[in-house]
């Protein structure tokens, strides 16, 4: 009997060192992402006005188009983890290798668009007169980073699937500590500009992608796992990445409509939407590193053939999400007096603000529910669920949201709808993980 109650709890024991051994460096390095756009931004804050308001369209534009291929890290996490779990380690590396000539090829289909297309993209964008200039200088000679950046998301996917999330921290950090040394040398030594900021990243960008291939390269070799491009692969890995694109785009679909609405609601409406926003971003990094961790050890299961553990180390992270927003949505109520001034001074915004929180505090639950499946699901390879089920909710979720003026509503009522939307997709993931339906076992699905 006291063996019985011995294993499961040594069992969870095993699966939370997994998780953590995974999902903590993986929230280091999520971190370490946003942390470029805030030192080119403090850099370039100090060049005027204008140049701030250039950067800021001109990284909105870039962060968009690289958010949109994020399936690159996705789908090569899934693919290679199962075949880790297979034990077929080769193949494994020879899958990332696919993933990587995708994100190359797309990087430079990006750039082919974006080079003629800047100036239209920032007018789009509504720049100024004088931040246009700007944004367009930024955005030509940035989006020369675009191919290593892709390279460097599905370079990530190879490493989380082979079960290493600490690779991908270390590069992050390094690759932040050149990123704010080159700004610095070619904004103000060299007297670059705006123009220094930009090629700053871009070669840190270069730098960070070249420390990954030499991993993966390194990695081919010591497994006899082919370098060269296989159409084959390449084709395979952007149909695995299709479903999930379509997950993302209707998430960003979300994401706009709600900011399109805050903004229908009055300047201090969006004031507080915008704070809130970031927020979230913030709290979704830490959620993220569990679905990260998800996606690797769901993944490896899978390619191992072992239905039994995959089910069990869900429920192990699901119990993961729900600690971590109950501990993240008392966070935001008990710390809201101490981090509303940091945002904003204005009485109007807080009043509005405040209420607002409120409901993205209570929220949180759901939101680590959400994620945790929606890596579960990634793992698995079911991207084309996550896909429906992502259609679905943006379609619960619009008319709900475009009411919220029309009925008198406020900032908290938009976000009540940003509730209803989490808990639909709560709801449809939480149906699919109970069907046992993405339990395909096998080094491909």
């Amino acid at each position: 009997m006291n063996q019985a109650l011995a294993r499961p709890k040594s069992e969870r024991r095993r699966h939370d060192r997994e998780i953590i051994a995974l999902a903590v460096p993986a929230f280091g390095a999520l971190v370490a992402e946003p942390l470029f756009v805030m030192v080119d931004s403090a850099i370039v804050g100090h060049l005027g006005t204008a140049q701030l308001a250039g950067l800021g369209i001109a990284a909105a534009l870039l962060s968009t188009a690289v958010s949109v291929f994020v399936f690159l890290a996705y789908a090569t996490t899934a693919a290679v983890a199962r075949r880790v779990g297979a034990g077929d380690l080769p193949s494994a590396i020879r899958q990332g290798m696919d993933g990587i000539w995708l994100a190359l090829l797309l990087g430079l289909a990006v750039i082919a668009v974006t080079l003629p297309a800047a100036p239209w993209l920032v007018d789009l964008f509504g720049a100024s007169g004088t931040a246009a200039p700007h944004a367009t200088t930024y955005l030509r000679i940035s989006s020369l980073g675009i191919p290593a950046m892709l390279i460097v998301l599905a370079a990530t996917g190879v490493l989380r699937g082979l079960q290493d999330t600490r690779t991908p921290l270390y590069v992050a950090i390094a690759g932040f500590a050149a990123n704010a040394l080159l700004n610095v040398a070619l904004v103000y030594g060299a007297g670059l500009g705006i123009a220094g900021s930009a090629w700053g990243t871009v070669i840190a960008q270069c730098g960070m992608a070249a420390a990954y291939l030499l991993v993966v390269v390194r990695g081919a070799r010591r497994h006899g796992a082919s370098l060269r491009p296989d159409a084959a692969g390449i084709r395979a890995s952007a149909q695995a990445g299709v479903p999930l694109l379509v997950r993302t785009l209707s998430l960003r679909a979300i994401l706009m409509i709600a900011t399109a609405v805050a903004a229908r609601l009055g300047d201090a409406d969006v004031a507080a939407h915008q704070i809130i926003l970031s927020l979230w971003s913030l709290m979704a990094f830490a959620l993220d590193a569990i679905a990260i961790a998800g996606q690797a050890i769901i993944g490896r299961y899978l390619g191992a053939g072992d239905t039994e553990g995959a089910r069990k180390v869900c429920r192990r992270m699901v119990e993961w999400g729900i600690a971590s927003g109950l501990v993240l949505g008392a966070l935001i109520i008990v710390a809201r007096p101490l981090f509303v001034p940091l945002f904003t001074a204005d009485p109007t915004v807080k009043d509005t603000l405040l209420p607002a929180l409120l409901a993205v505090a209570l929220v949180q639950p759901i939101a680590g529910v959400v994620f945790v499946l929606d890596g579960v699901l990634m793992g698995a390879g079911d991207g084309p669920y996550l896909a429906g089920a992502m259609v679905l909710t943006l379609a619960a979720f619009a008319p709900v949201a475009l009411l919220v003026p029309a009925l008198g509503g406020g900032l908290t009522a938009l976000w009540w709808a940003m509730g209803l939307m989490m808990t639909v997709r709560m709801l449809t993931l939480w149906l699919r993980a109970r069907s046992g339906h993405w339990l395909v076992t096998g080094a491909t699905r």
